[in-house]
This record gives structure tokens, C-alpha cells and sequence, in this order.
């Protein structure tokens, strides 16, 4: 049978117009959330307890990372823990909101893995949450490049006791869940340091954006899950003689990264770094960095407001010394908490 080309072309859109629609291609899988699985993945609980501190202490003229931390190891130190007692490094044990929002930090820099606290702090927006921690706790400052695989655990101390790392694809290991970054924010007074110095320990302030988390199957912002705290206001508060509190997962000499630990006193400034910063009698080691300082600390319900964070020590003094949280701190806050999409980022 002959066919003219009108009814050879009929036919075929008949035919076309019969035969099932072919399947559309499988949709583009969420770059996002595929990364977020992948760092969960990498941290195994072996690579969490074979983590260091990354902690700096001042020995000389010279800033010494993984060097023993200030004061004496130990878990004890000051009063009971009353509002008007000093502790200089103390079994937190009151709960509220600070044992829940503050946790534990892990990255890595180069071939090696290392552990920090932080913070959850609240932002303005959806789908994204901040944690605040330490620039060195984000940043390389001798490498000039942004950590990787960084990841928040909040309310770390109230997994069993005896752990030393914890497997973030198992539902019932963690509390709450598992956040990891999709960006890291910091100054450039930090990332042009050149190395941990002076400079660096004025803007040693970081924050992290995390996307959505929490245990496996979910996708929960922070703050869905735990409580979230503010900056202070005015941020750049003198702390000079006032109250303050100082919480962290210190994880060398006695302490072994399991509890979170706190210490309270009045402030002071560090006479030996032009009183650019602050200080607290504190005994707390390393992996306490990124743990936040708190003004107007409720012990009954566990909050305050940010106002600083364990920075960096001396050798052999019973100090913790933090930055002054001034309109830098701001500056990198205001770009992290409108950074969803645009990756690492230094501010000017």
C-alpha cells in the first residue's frame, strides 16, 4: 500500500498521539541536602573522638595551638554556682535553654579534624539558622581557607555518659539532631591575620549558616528544635566589672568533652592585648573555643544575651579571654544572617 506524504504524516501523528508519554527525566537532586548527608556521613563516631581541640594559648609572645590550655585541668573551681559566687569551671547542671542550645562544633582544616562549642543564635529569616562560634573554630588564619565539613550538635551532654563521638545517621544518638553548615562567615580582620595573634583574637568571632536538619528523615531549622539566643544589645556593651557567664565543652586535662561546663565572674580586659579583649577567671581547656559569654544570665531558665566567647588563654594563668562583640561583630552577624546562597564568606 502507497502512502502520500498528508496521509504518511497523519498516520504518524496518530500513532504519536496513541503511544504513552514518555517519562519526564528524574528531577535534579538537592545539591543542598545531598551535602548535608554527606557530612553527616563523614563524621563517624570515631572521627569525633579522634578530633583535637583547636584552642590557642599564650606562652610568651607567641600563640601556641594545641598547647596545654590556661589553669589547672579539673572540673571543679569557685563557689557553688550561686548569682553572686565566682566559678572558674563547674559541671553546668541547671538545664534551661543554655543546655540545649549550646553544643558541640566538628570540622576539618588540611588532613586533620578538629572539635570547638557553639551556639545556636537567633536570625530574621526562614530556611536558614545561625550558630555562633569562634573564627578560629571557621577560618584557618595561618592557611588563609574556610574549614570544611563543619558541623553543630546541639545539647551534646545529653547523650550517655562515656561517649566520645556519636554516629548522626542513627535516630535515637543525638537529642535533636545534626546541623551542618552551608556557609561560614567571618571578618577580615580575622581572615588577614596572618597567623592566631593579637589581630586575630580582636575579631575571633564567627558564624555559621546551617541549613535545615535535625535527626535522620528531617528537615527542621534550628529553631524549630532548640532555643536560640539574641546579641546583645547594644552589641558593643562594656562588660568591665559586670556579671557574665561563660559556657563550653571543654574536652583536655580532666575534662573529657562530654559535659557542658561553665564558669561566671565579673569581667575584666587583658592589659597584655591593649584591653582589647575580654577576661574571665576561667579554668575551662581546650574545646571549650566558640562557647558563648552571656550578660543577664538567668540561671533559673538558662538565658542571657551573647556577648562574647572563650577566645584564647595564657599558660598557667586561670583566665579565659574573649573578643568585645562592637559594630564588627554586627557587620559579619548582618552578613550571615542574610547568607542562604552565596557560600563562604570574609567581610570587610
Amino acid at each position: 500500500m502507497r502512502f502520500s506524504r498528508s496521509g504518511f504524516a497523519a498516520l504518524l501523528l496518530l500513532t504519536l498521539s496513541a503511544a504513552p508519554a514518555l517519562a519526564a527525566p528524574p528531577a535534579r537532586p538537592d545539591a543542598a541536602r545531598a551535602e548535608h548527608d554527606r557530612i553527616v556521613r563523614y563524621w563517624t563516631p570515631e572521627r569525633m573522638a579522634s578530633a583535637s581541640p583547636r584552642d590557642f594559648v599564650r606562652s610568651g609572645n607567641r600563640f601556641m595551638p594545641a598547647a596545654k590550655p590556661p589553669g589547672t585541668p579539673g572540673g571543679g573551681g569557685g563557689g557553688g554556682g550561686g548569682s553572686s559566687s565566682t566559678v572558674t569551671g563547674a559541671t553546668w547542671s541547671k538545664g534551661g535553654d543554655v543546655a540545649d542550645g549550646v553544643g558541640k562544633v566538628y570540622f576539618t582544616m588540611g588532613a586533620s579534624s578538629y572539635q570547638c562549642s557553639g551556639t545556636g543564635a537567633q536570625d530574621s529569616r526562614s530556611g536558614y539558622s545561625l550558630v555562633l562560634t569562634a573564627g578560629h573554630c571557621a577560618f584557618d588564619e595561618s592557611e588563609g581557607e574556610f574549614a570544611s565539613n563543619w558541623i553543630f550538635i546541639p545539647a551534646w551532654g545529653s547523650a550517655p555518659a562515656g561517649f566520645q563521638g556519636v554516629d548522626c545517621t542513627q535516630y535515637g544518638a543525638t537529642k535533636y539532631g545534626c546541623w551542618t553548615a552551608s556557609a561560614l562567615v567571618v571578618h577580615d580582620g580575622y581572615a588577614t591575620a596572618g597567623g592566631f595573634n593579637d589581630q586575630a583574637t580582636r575579631y575571633d568571632f564567627a558564624f555559621a549558616v546551617v541549613g535545615p536538619g535535625g535527626k535522620p528523615g528531617q528537615s527542621l531549622q534550628l529553631e524549630d528544635v532548640v532555643p536560640t539566643f539574641s546579641l546583645v544589645s547594644p552589641i558593643d556593651t562594656d562588660l568591665l566589672g559586670q556579671r557574665v557567664y561563660a559556657f563550653g565543652y571543654p574536652a583536655a586535662g580532666k575534662y573529657k568533652g562530654n559535659t557542658l561546663t561553665y564558669c561566671a565572674g565579673n569581667a575584666i580586659e587583658d592589659g597584655n592585648n591593649d584591653n582589647a579583649t575580654w577576661g574571665l577567671g576561667c579554668n575551662m581547656t581546650g574545646g571549650s573555643s566558640g562557647g558563648p559569654w552571656f550578660l543577664n544570665f538567668s540561671e533559673s531558665d538558662g538565658r542571657g544575651a551573647l556577648t562574647s566567647l572563650n577566645s584564647y588563654g595564657y599558660s598557667g594563668v586561670k583566665n579565659m579571654y574573649g573578643p568585645k562583640f562592637n559594630s564588627d561583630t554586627a557587620a559579619v552577624y548582618s552578613a550571615a544572617n542574610n547568607n542562604g546562597t552565596t557560600g563562604n564568606t570574609v567581610v570587610p
